[in-house]
C-alpha cells in the first residue's frame, strides 16, 4: 500500500516539517554534486554501529545526527519524503514547532540506538531519515488513528484508490517491519533496510507523542466573531 495523501487538516503552517524535508533533498544533491567522492562522504557521516563498541567520540555522536539528512539512492529519498510530507505536518501540528524539530531528532537517536543495540558488531554504514519518520509515523498513529489516508492498493496488475484509517496503513506498516526485523535476527552482518532503527522510532513516536503534545485552548464564540480563549 502506498499512501498518496491524509484528511486530516492543519491547523497552523507545519514550517519545521518543510526544513526537514528541504534539508534532506539539499544534502541528497550535495551527495550527488560530490560524484565519486560520495562514498567516503557516506562512510565519513554514515552511522557504523560498531564505532559505539569501539569506544564514544564526538564523531560518533555527530554521525548520529548527519546520517540522518543522508539517503543511498533516489528512491530511498523519495520514499521517505512521502511518508514525512503526508504524516508530520499534523505531528508537527499537535505538538508544536519546537516540540516536533526536538521530537523528530530525538526519535531519529533513538531508532539509530535501537539499531546499534540489535546490531553492535555491524560495520555497515546506516543512512536515510526513516528512523526519524518512523518516530513520527508511530506518533500519528496514537494521535489520529481513525484519519482516513487515502492509499493506492495493488490488486495484481490493477490498482484500486482506497481511504483507508491510519490504524490499519500505519499497523501493517509497523507489522511489516517487525516481521522483517524478526527473520533478519541473528544474521552477522546487515545490508539493507535497517528494520530495528524503524521498529524502536515507531515504538519512540507512540510512547513520547501524546506527552508532548500541546493543550490548545478551546474556542469560543465572541460577539465580534469567533476568537480563541
Amino acid at each position: 500500500m502506498i499512501p498518496l495523501r491524509d484528511e486530516n487538516p492543519t491547523y497552523r503552517v507545519p514550517w519545521v516539517n518543510y526544513l526537514l524535508i528541504a534539508a534532506n533533498v539539499l544534502v541528497f544533491l550535495w551527495q550527488v554534486s560530490l560524484g565519486p567522492g560520495s562514498d567516503a562522504a557516506l562512510y565519513r557521516l554514515a552511522f557504523i554501529p560498531y564505532n559505539l563498541i569501539r569506544g564514544l567520540d564526538l564523531g560518533d555522536v555527530r554521525s548520529i545526527f548527519t546520517s540522518m539528512f543522508m539517503h543511498a539512492g533516489l528512491t530511498h529519498l523519495l520514499g521517505n519524503m512521502l511518508y514525512l510530507w503526508i504524516f508530520g505536518d499534523n505531528v508537527e501540528d499537535a505538538l508544536g514547532h519546537l516540540r516536533y524539530l526536538l521530537f523528530y531528532l530525538a526519535g531519529g537517536v533513538f531508532a539509530a540506538l535501537t539499531h546499534a543495540f540489535i546490531y553492535p558488531y555491524s560495520q555497515v554504514p546506516t543512512v536515510g531519515a526513516s528512523g526519524a519518520i518512523a518516530a513520527t509515523l508511530g506518533a500519528y498513529l496514537v494521535l489520529y488513528p481513525h484519519r482516513r489516508v487515502v492509499t493506492l492498493i495493488p490488486f495484481g496488475f490493477f490498482l484500486q484508490v482506497a481511504r483507508v484509517p491510519a490504524i490499519l496503513i500505519l499497523g501493517m506498516w509497523f507489522l511489516l517491519q517487525f516481521f522483517e526485523g524478526t527473520l533478519a535476527l541473528g544474521m552477522a552482518t546487515l545490508g539493507g533496510v535497517a528494520f530495528w532503527a524503524h521498529i524502536g522510532g515507531f515504538v519512540f513516536g507512540m510512547v513520547v507523542a501524546p506527552w508532548l503534545r500541546e493543550r490548545r485552548r478551546p474556542i469560543i464564540y465572541l460577539e465580534s466573531g469567533w476568537g480563541r480563549w
